[in-house]
């Protein structure tokens, strides 16, 4: 992500976060805020993720995405999903791969919450 305006409110979302847990209108309108950024960027891939992330956030109250499994994904190959970790904490870690989305591993990990926002939104 090179657009400073869109560093300085993912940094927001990650600290109001971190102090307050999830406030669900605050996310929702700070990710409705972040994606245009993202779109302008030409980051197609970044922006399905916040779409998906808001639109989960709205549909549920809450975030239910497990973290991808930390195992070595190799290309071609879908990362396992861990079934125990969800909330905040796997927002929080969404959040950080959304910081860097050039690098490899956390465009493969950002692949992987999508498949688990359509699994999910299948499911329920």
């Amino acid at each position: 992500m090179n657009n400073i305006k869109a560093q300085k409110l993912l940094n927001k979302i990650q600290r109001d976060l971190m102090r307050n847990g999830i406030i669900t209108n605050t996310l929702i309108s700070d990710l409705k805020d972040l994606r245009p950024l993202v779109v302008e960027e030409g980051q197609p891939l970044l922006a399905k993720v916040i779409r998906l992330t808001f639109e989960h956030v709205e549909a549920y109250d809450s975030f239910n995405i497990a973290i991808p499994d930390d195992e070595a994904v190799e290309e071609g190959e879908e990362a396992p999903v861990q079934e125990e970790t969800t909330g905040q904490e796997s927002l929080d870690y969404l959040l950080s791969l959304m910081a860097d989305p050039s690098n490899r591993v956390n465009e493969i990990e950002l692949r992987e919450y999508v498949n688990a926002f359509n699994e999910y939104a299948e499911e329920n």
